[in-house]
């Protein structure tokens, strides 16, 4: 596999084995937060006065190299709720995004917000280990699963009270890997066989996801109005990482895209 994501998902094999020993399934079923009622995502992107920006913690990408290796998770995660975030994404792969699961432990300690564990999901055994960290959601990504398999991970996630981010970046996706497991559907605008954006794909996809499902756009938004264009497009959540992580203080950037919109692009 020599795309990005092929190396990513070969590398990902790698560590699921490697942390299946070091941490069995029974040792994170003790963790405090398997046990914790998880918060809807969905719910919170409807909530009146908020933003419907789901606020990234993410120091690097393929793509890109560094992007903010130095941050405080937990002043940025509070820092971006402070700013009217209506929720947190934490990447926790550590090879290719410099992430870890200690992030998404650390957000969760500090915050009572939704928090999507944003990773290359391919083994029930990470479903297990996003809930033992306190995540509220998982990301499953149509082009590294299979129908079957994102059903199979679905259901675990739905069992254990979390919801489901399905990704898709094409209408063919639409139409093999939407399922009664997720809540919501993402399209990514990030092509992620070699990292090209095009914000437009979201406005193509809109009309063909399900009424039913909640609607995310990932990837490429920094502008209010490109935001304004993607909600009546039917939008209700913006994943947002880059635009703010640039910068030497994301929440800033936050807090004034933010202010940025009009009351009713908030309500």
């Amino acid at each position: 596999m020599s795309t990005i994501l092929g190396k990513i998902l070969e590398q990902k094999a790698k560590e699921v084995a490697e942390r299946r020993e070091l941490y069995p399934v029974k040792l994170l079923e003790k963790s405090l937060y398997f046990s914790s009622a998880p918060v809807s995502l969905r719910s919170y992107l409807r909530r009146a006065g908020l933003s419907g920006i789901i606020a990234e913690i993410k120091r690097r990408s393929p793509s890109k190299g560094d992007i903010n290796r130095h941050i405080s998770v937990e002043s940025l995660s509070l820092g971006y709720m402070q700013a009217g975030a209506s929720a947190l994404s934490v990447l926790t792969d550590e090879k290719f995004f410099g992430g870890s699961l200690d992030d998404l432990r650390t957000a969760r300690r500090f915050n009572f917000c939704p928090i999507l564990r944003k990773d290359f999901v391919i083994d029930e055994y990470q479903v297990i280990e996003a809930k033992s960290a306190g995540a509220d959601a998982v990301l499953l990504i149509a082009a590294a699963l299979s129908p079957a398999s994102t059903r199979e991970l679905g259901a675990l996630a739905q069992s254990l009270g979390m919801e489901v981010l399905l990704e898709v970046h094409s209408e063919a996706e639409l139409k093999t890997h939407v399922c009664p497991e997720a809540s919501l559907i993402g399209v990514n605008n990030r092509d992620l066989t070699d990292f090209t954006v095009d914000v437009s794909l979201s406005e193509r996809l809109a009309p063909m996801i399900p009424a039913e499902f909640g609607k995310v756009t990932e990837s490429g938004i920094s502008d209010a109005a490109t935001m304004q264009r993607l909600k009546c497009a039917g939008f209700e959540g913006f994943l947002i990482g880059e635009a703010f992580m640039r910068h030497s203080q994301p929440q800033a950037a936050c807090r004034k895209l933010v202010s940025e919109l009009q009351p009713g692009e908030r309500a």
